[in-house]
């Protein structure tokens, strides 16, 4: 094994080690990291977008059209990773490397107060704003990890602010009710800095808009400022610069094409600020956008697809476009869910569309067990077994699929990742840790 290599595995060990100290609200631990480098972050042009579901998508989407228009460097901080701890971590496309990440862990574990380090969360996030600083990004596209008021990634001032749509999540963290919910993600809007989204519920839309009046931050609303709708022909987009019919997104499922006229619409709100980006960088940034793991298809006869959503919202999105976009004769499901996620509700979305059912589980320690997912799904009335690993149930489905037939394997990005690499080991290889 190369020095390097071992010297990796060595730091993303101890970056992992600091997952022991959990989850904790706040932005001082990052704001004090961010110092100690001459806060790199000031300065810098940002997108920011939180969310329950699709950031990840319409960030994609986002990344791909702007690339299209001709910015050189066009970064994107997103988690949790599928495969590799350095994906989390690009610039156009490209993956930070082992020998950077190295270089900034260790940097940045020389300035950690002694006995109080920072979660795994904060010194991600601190390396992403240090990273793009030093890359020179012509803007960074950065993802919310949880919530949004004190997430870490709250120290930015973006250019433009998006809140892609609001449902319970997290709920131990991010509070019991909606609207708690809301607020916190509302922490993200910021004086001035326009905000896009596509929030349906009214009680919602009315913090948002209080919350943006409070700010003086302009609030554009899919659905009241854009409209788009879907026909057999593609998208179809009405927004306030552009009107475009026939739009083909890249990703796959009918629940794209609503991430795809968010991005559009925030891709409005950079024209307004200078941004130059045509229709044709639209047409394009859309169609060839790629995001790993959401409804991606890694095989044929009989096909098979992967889905990293991991919350009843999203598999309600997943079984839909299944019933939409896809032809088989039998279903056959293979699915993990991480035990502090919304079982029940995930498994009656998606297991009352299968034939077949395999619960299983990834190697991760928040999996929930095959039994318990079997357990919970028992008054659903699909025939199934337990596999207890992941590989395990994916050389199962396999074997009992007819060339017709469509395997899903779906519950948790920890599971898909993992299938990932099932699939394609040479282009997905995981970290080794020490």
């Amino acid at each position: 094994m190369k020095k390097e290599d071992t010297t990796y595995q060595k730091a993303i060990t101890y970056l992992y080690g600091l997952q022991k100290y959990g989850i904790k609200f706040g932005l001082s631990k990052t704001t004090n990291l961010l110092k100690a480098f001459g806060d790199p972050h000031k300065g810098q042009k940002y997108i920011h977008i939180a969310g329950t579901n699709g950031k990840g998508s319409v960030a994609a989407f986002v990344a791909s059209i702007l690339r299209e228009s001709g910015l050189g460097k066009v970064g994107f901080y997103s988690s949790p990773h599928l495969v590799r701890f350095t994906e989390r971590f690009q610039i156009n496309d490209r993956e930070m490397t082992h020998e950077e990440a190295v270089t900034l862990i260790e940097e940045l574990t020389n300035v950690f107060t002694p006995g109080e380090p920072p979660t795994f969360f904060e010194t991600t996030t601190a390396m992403a704003l240090l990273y793009f600083a030093r890359q020179h990004t012509d803007i960074a596209i950065m993802e919310v990890g949880m919530g949004g008021r004190l997430d870490a990634t709250n120290l930015i001032t973006p250019l433009v602010s998006m809140i892609t749509n609001i449902s319970l999540e997290h709920q131990v963290y991010l509070g019991s009710r909606l609207l708690d919910i809301a607020g916190e993600k509302a922490g993200i809007i910021k004086e001035g800095v326009d905000v896009v989204t596509g929030v349906k519920q009214p009680s919602v839309i009315k913090l948002l808009e209080s919350k943006c009046a409070e700010k003086g931050a302009p609030l554009w609303r899919l659905g009241r400022d854009i409209h788009h709708r879907t026909t057999p022909s593609g998208l179809h987009y009405y927004g306030t610069i552009h009107r475009l019919n026939r739009l083909q997104p890249g990703l796959k499922g009918r629940f794209q094409f609503r991430n795809a006229a968010l991005a559009v619409a925030l891709v409005e709100r950079l024209e307004e600020k200078g941004f130059k980006i045509s229709d044709g960088n639209i047409r394009t940034g859309l169609n060839r956008a790629v995001w790993p793991g959401r409804m991606q298809v890694v095989a044929r006869e009989p096909t098979i697809i992967l889905d990293g959503g991991h919350n009843p919202g999203a598999i309600r999105a997943l079984a839909d476009a299944i019933r939409t976009d896809f032809r088989y004769r039998k279903m056959i499901l293979v699915i993990g869910i991480m035990e502090d996620k919304e079982i029940d509700q995930m498994l009656r979305a998606i297991v009352p569309l299968s034939d077949y059912v395999i619960y299983t589980r990834p190697v991760y320690s928040r999996a929930a067990s095959p039994e318990k997912l079997m357990a919970e799904a028992t008054s659903l009335g699909r025939d199934g077994e337990a596999v207890p690993f992941l590989t395990g149930a994916l050389d199962r489905a396999r074997e009992i699929a007819d060339p017709r037939d469509l395997i899903v394997v779906c519950g948790s990005l920890f599971t898909v990742g993992e299938a990932m690499t099932y699939f394609e080991p040479e282009t997905y290889r995981p970290d080794v840790l020490n």
